[in-house]
């Protein structure tokens, strides 16, 4: 192991850049992992980025970045006992699993990655489980009809996780290039909602029923995408939609509820359930499986089994593997022409 790792850092000048640290020694609790691949996410990673350039402050304060990432376990320290050096993981984590060559990530926001998994499939492994987290919530069932909004990392994540739960899957989006890769991933239908409404697209697909649920995948102001969804939603007789809305991005909406809104359901996803930025939990602690069935853990575990499975497919989704030392030029490329790249992953070799 080398006394330096290479790490991705971010200015608040909104400056990418890659530097060598001293390389960190795993505390009680966590894994030391040789990363072999992670991957970018567009929106909570560089989502602001044009906005701190503009305002740069000193321009002075760095700090490393990054939250899924995947390699060998060659060292942990405390009660890890699940893994052994040698293991292939995927670690997920702000703070933890960054973009880096070397990481110490808690054991319980990792899994074991399948045989047939590539590290860089497996790097997308807290996006995914994130995504996953959100189709649970909006408790999806087989046969239902299900409109995503935003088809970015997570909105093409659970674009596809739905449809492994028997729902029929539309998806909205303006960006060419991502409508595109849905419609390669098999979603049913894709719509560039700058050029085409959804609505009376919905009443069509669904044979007049109307879509059961809807997901915001995207942050910021989404009050134009709740509104459509909503309209998008089966009406009940007596005129009220029903149905389910999971924002799972970091979106703002303004909308009234009661009679303003109808019986619909609204669901915040928050990232890959329960236990993570529990510190106790990260480190080892447990959660009652019969009241908590889908910790964080689990999730990550049942991320990577549909990757392996061949239900999440990630060859479409990543569209650049870079060299760790290129990271600001393919971090640039993601902030400045957001319709040339969506999967982003660096290589630490």
């Amino acid at each position: 192991m080398s006394k330096t790792r290479k790490v991705v850092m971010r200015s608040d000048a909104g400056r990418i850049t890659t530097e060598e640290q001293e390389t960190p020694a795993p505390k009680p609790g966590q894994l030391l992992i040789e990363v072999h691949a992670s991957m970018v996410s567009p929106g909570t990673e560089l989502g602001g980025m044009k906005r701190r350039r503009d305002n740069p402050g000193d321009g002075t304060q760095k700090r490393p970045f990054g939250y899924t990432n995947a390699g060998i376990v060659i060292g942990k320290e405390g009660d890890c006992d699940e893994f052994e050096i040698g293991n292939r993981v995927a670690g997920m984590g702000g703070g933890y699993a960054l973009h880096a060559t070397y990481a110490c990530v808690p054991h319980n926001l990792c899994a074991k990655i399948p045989e047939n998994v590539k590290y860089e499939e497996a790097a997308s492994v807290h996006l995914t489980a994130t995504a996953l987290h959100a189709v649970q919530r909006g408790r999806i069932r087989i046969g239902e009809n299900v409109v995503i909004a935003g088809l970015g990392m997570l909105g093409q994540l659970a674009s596809q996780i739905a449809k492994t739960a028997g729902a029929y899957v539309i998806g909205l989006d303006k960006l060419p290039l991502r409508l595109k890769i849905a419609e390669k991933s098999g979603i049913a239908r894709a719509i560039n909602i700058s050029e085409t409404d959804p609505i009376p697209v919905a009443e069509e697909f669904t044979n007049g029923y109307g879509m059961d649920c809807g997901i915001i995948a995207f942050g910021g102001d989404a009050t134009s995408a709740f509104q459509q969804i909503r309209a998008m939603l089966k009406i009940a007789p007596d005129t009220h939609r029903m149905g389910r809305i999971v924002i799972v991005g970091g979106a703002s909406i303004t909308h009234g509820f009661a009679a303003g809104l109808g019986n619909v359901d609204v669901i915040s996803a928050a990232r890959t359930g329960p236990g993570y930025h529990d510190e106790d939990y990260e480190h080892g602690a447990d959660y009652p499986p019969v009241l908590v069935p889908w910790p964080t853990q689990r999730n990550l575990e049942l991320s990577l089994r549909l990757i392996s499975e061949g239900s999440v497919k990630l060859d479409h989704i990543i569209t650049d593997i870079v060299p760790i030392d290129q990271a600001s030029e393919a971090c640039e490329k993601l902030i400045q022409t957001p319709n040339e790249a969506l999967g982003v992953i660096f290589t630490m070799k």
